[in-house]
């Protein structure tokens, strides 16, 4: 318990250590600005135009409300263009790096700092009305911890870039293991950013979540399942049993994975259908990864008629053999078999069983068929015929005469 304390007591610091630096960064870029045109406001109210600008609309004088709105409007009309100094003097600095991941930072942070300029402009609006009071600042406050946060979210697409780039280079973690972890990035920040703002309102969050120990309690067992998907999500990610885009059959389930999420492995089947596993389902059973072969299997039976001779079968059997120890998509370095083992009904058999070097099944299908033709053509040469189901009856002796009968 007293572990736990100390844990809430350090992460409420930082999260009020954000929120009052939040209010000192509003404070700092904006007073100087209102410093600066306030004094010649107040000249203007002395002219002589003064008594009509002096007037005042819901308390406040006319000359500081248009001034408001101009200023206001300034800063949201040159927002575009000041975003763009500021993010090309970021670029500046990115481009003397080897890296792209600070220039994704860049790039991703436009929209962050754009808004910024709009806080500042309300900010000025409310300065110029002369409505700087704790509510207002507690707005502009607000809207400023949700940009800070914004921007690390932003920082997040080149967290996953770097993974991505990691695990196309051989790396440890897998595609879906960083996305996972961009994930739950995403959503510690989020939460984070919900409490920052919790805090700012002035709501204790800590004690809340802690008069919630029963709840809590309530929601783990209602949502075990959640859980135990979870944490099989996990494990497959960490395993790399099966990745995006595999061939897979799992749970009776045949088809293309088209992502691996934090609950439910979705698969496209090759009826099209969209199937959606649970990963406690997809980590607690067998799965059959067909794009993880690296070869694929020939098995047949070639059925010849029973009026092959002995030299013939040895002569197709050896074409056979030399056939497929030449073929270019052959796997040679896998078992390769060519017997004539059975005496069937109405054909004698010979077995062929063979690897092709490729798993790709159109690729698969383009050698199969060019080795079948091949058969064909061997047998052929030889003069043999392939058999067909059928049945010869014999007639051992015939009446002398049907008629007499």
């Amino acid at each position: 318990m007293a572990g736990r304390s100390v844990e809430s007591n350090v992460s409420g610091t930082v999260i009020q250590e954000v929120t009052d630096a939040s209010k000192d960064l509003l404070q700092s870029v904006d007073r100087s600005l209102f410093d600066s045109i306030q004094p010649y406001i107040n000249k203007l109210y002395a002219s002589h135009y003064g008594r009509y600008l002096a007037d005042t609309l819901f308390g406040i004088p006319l000359g500081n409300l248009l001034a408001a709105f101009l200023v206001a409007f300034l800063v949201i009309l040159l927002r575009k263009y000041l975003t763009r100094i500021v993010t090309g003097f970021l670029l500046k600095l990115a481009h003397k790096t080897e890296t792209k991941l600070d220039d994704i930072i860049v790039h991703e942070l436009k929209s962050p700092i754009r808004f910024f300029f709009v806080i500042i402009a309300l900010d000025l609006f409310f300065q110029f009305i002369f409505l700087d009071n704790r509510y207002t600042q507690l707005l502009l406050s607000s809207l400023l911890i949700f940009d800070l946060y914004w921007i690390f979210y932003a920082l997040t697409p080149a967290l996953q870039n770097f993974l991505l780039n990691h695990s196309q280079q051989g790396g440890h973690i897998s595609y879906e293991l960083g996305r996972f972890i961009v994930r739950m990035v995403r959503l510690l920040v989020v939460l984070l950013g919900i409490i920052s703002l919790l805090y700012n309102f002035g709501i204790n969050v800590t004690a809340f979540v802690a008069s919630l120990g029963l709840v809590g309690m309530a929601f783990a067992l209602a949502a075990k399942d959640t859980a135990a998907n979870l944490f099989g999500s996990i494990a497959l990610m960490l395993d790399q049993s099966i990745r995006i885009g595999e061939w897979i059959k799992v749970n009776g389930v045949e088809g293309i994975v088209e992502d691996i999420g934090m609950r439910t492995t979705k698969i496209r089947t090759f009826e099209k259908s969209f199937v959606v596993v649970p990963n406690s389902i997809v980590a607690n059973t067998n799965i059959e990864n067909f794009s993880r072969r690296g070869i694929r299997r020939i098995k047949m039976v070639i059925g010849l008629t029973y009026d092959t001779t002995t030299a013939q079968m040895r002569r197709v059997t050896e074409d056979l053999r030399s056939m497929l120890q030449r073929h270019p998509g052959i796997a040679h370095d896998q078992t390769l078999l060519i017997r004539f083992d059975r005496f069937e009904d109405s054909y004698l058999g010979i077995f062929v069983y063979t690897f092709t070097n490729t798993s790709d099944w159109e690729r698969y299908l383009e050698i199969k068929e060019d080795i079948n033709l091949k058969i064909m053509e061997i047998v052929e040469n030889n003069g043999l015929s392939f058999a067909f189901p059928s049945q010869s009856i014999y007639v051992e002796k015939l009446p002398d005469n049907p008629a007499r009968n």
